[in-house]
């Protein structure tokens, strides 16, 4: 039995439909002879959605009454929908209950956000959910985060479901994980799913806190909570378009420029009639494009992604995408790379500074011997890009405070600074 699944065990669920009996006859511990146990309903049964002003007063009204921490999730309509916009959040609190709210109907939840200002907001992988509820006016001061505590505790798998099910001993039904979540109106099977995501939410928290506080990383994953909710919004993504799938492919700078002018076109295209990008056009035939340079649309028609049923207008529309970026003079065409502001790829250093990458290696394995011990995964106990900035740049005298100073200026929390500075500094001098 783990120390988690011990956790879970001293953890009094609330009273929930199809819960194991405190006769012993089920246990939630993971024993071998321990069941999980289906989740298949709602406590209070599925909650009406919320779609009028009135109705989210009313909701506004009895969270705002509620007591302890706020269970928060949104679902979004990834690969089917331009941009990542919520639609759907379902929440659930002690004396309040589960609420789903429909965002389109009701796109300005401030007034909610407000209402809960003081809580703490319980969320799986919240950075994934905060984008899109900041968009509609919800933004937590206080958070916890259980898919991070997962991670710090060193559970090998974090997803919700898993979670549920290794700590609490419930299995969630998950297949309606990647349905278009912007159809009107959501089928009741999505709504069950949906408002059994916050069913226990709370209670893996307390379970979590128990299991970190018994590791003695309780204070670390505040810190990190504390972080992620003191985050600026992220600046928007400079040239996007690089990113497009296959990009490795592409090496000539007019190629690159096809790449660019298609990726634009087709990116107006989809913010205007709201549909994914991937919808349009593939990347795959964006860089097929690119690499190809098709001199007529009967060309761009030939090759894959542009042909079948794909219309003349609609080929004229890309070719003259790809026209525009073959008549661009030298001096418009994109640079081959993104300029690099930090140091460059660790594959290049034994090249260009053999000291710098013998560091790197000294560092990467003292880390990763620290992050086994502490049982966690290396990047959560500290960036490789913190380490490898640290590594290329070394402070000029090489100690606990001047490297614990330039861990700090990359944004490491302290008990990161605390627990990573003696082995670096270790690595960086030997």
């Amino acid at each position: 039995m783990t120390d988690a699944q011990e956790t879970a065990a001293d953890t009094s669920l609330r009273t929930t439909g199809g819960a194991p009996p405190e006769d012993g006859g089920t246990s939630v511990t993971g024993a071998p002879n321990a069941e999980p146990i289906p989740l298949l309903e709602p406590r209070e049964g599925i909650p009406p959605v919320i779609t009028d002003a009135a109705a989210l007063a009313d909701v506004i009204a009895a969270f705002a009454g509620g007591t302890g921490p706020v269970a928060v999730d949104a679902e979004r309509a990834s690969g089917y929908r331009y941009g990542q916009r919520a639609y759907l959040v379902q929440l659930r609190r002690e004396g309040a209950g589960t609420a789903l709210i429909d965002p389109v109907a009701c796109p300005d939840l401030s007034g909610l956000g407000q209402a809960l200002s003081d809580v703490e907001w319980v969320l799986h992988a919240a950075t994934q959910d905060l984008p899109c509820l900041r968009e509609i006016g919800m933004v937590p001061t206080r958070l916890f985060d259980t898919e991070l505590a997962g991670r710090l505790a060193g559970f090998p798998r974090v997803g919700l479901g898993a979670m549920v099910e290794n700590v609490l001993g419930f299995v969630l039904e998950k297949g309606h994980s990647a349905v278009d979540w912007s159809t009107r109106p959501l089928p009741e099977p999505w709504l069950r799913y949906a408002a059994l995501d916050v069913e226990l939410l709370v209670d893996l928290r307390d379970a979590l806190e128990k299991e970190l506080d018994r590791q003695g990383k309780l204070d670390w994953a505040r810190q990190e909570f504390d972080a992620i909710a003191s985050a600026p919004p992220p600046e928007p993504r400079k040239d996007p378009w690089r990113r497009t799938s296959g990009m490795h492919k592409v090496r000539r700078r007019r190629q690159l420029a096809v790449v660019r002018e298609l990726w634009q076109t087709r990116d107006r295209i989809a913010q205007r009639r709201d549909v994914s990008p991937g919808k349009v056009l593939s990347d795959a035939a964006i860089v097929e494009a690119a690499l190809a340079l098709p001199a007529t649309a009967q060309a761009l028609s030939a090759l894959n992604g542009f042909g079948n049923r794909m219309g003349r207008r609609q080929l004229e529309q890309w070719q003259a995408a790809v026209d525009r970026a073959k008549a661009l003079t030298e001096t418009q065409l994109p640079a081959p790379g993104q300029p690099v502001t930090g140091p460059p790829p660790p594959r290049a250093w034994a090249d260009k500074d053999p000291a710098a990458a013998a560091r790197l290696s000294a560092a990467r394995a003292a880390v990763s011997a620290l992050a086994e011990q502490l049982n966690m995964p290396q990047e959560n106990l500290i960036t490789p890009d913190t380490v490898r900035r640290v590594c290329w740049e070394p402070p000029k005298e090489v100690g606990p405070e001047t490297v614990g100073a330039a861990l700090s200026g990359y944004g490491a929390r302290p008990w990161q600074v605390e627990q990573v500075t003696p082995v670096l500094v270790a690595a960086l001098s030997a």
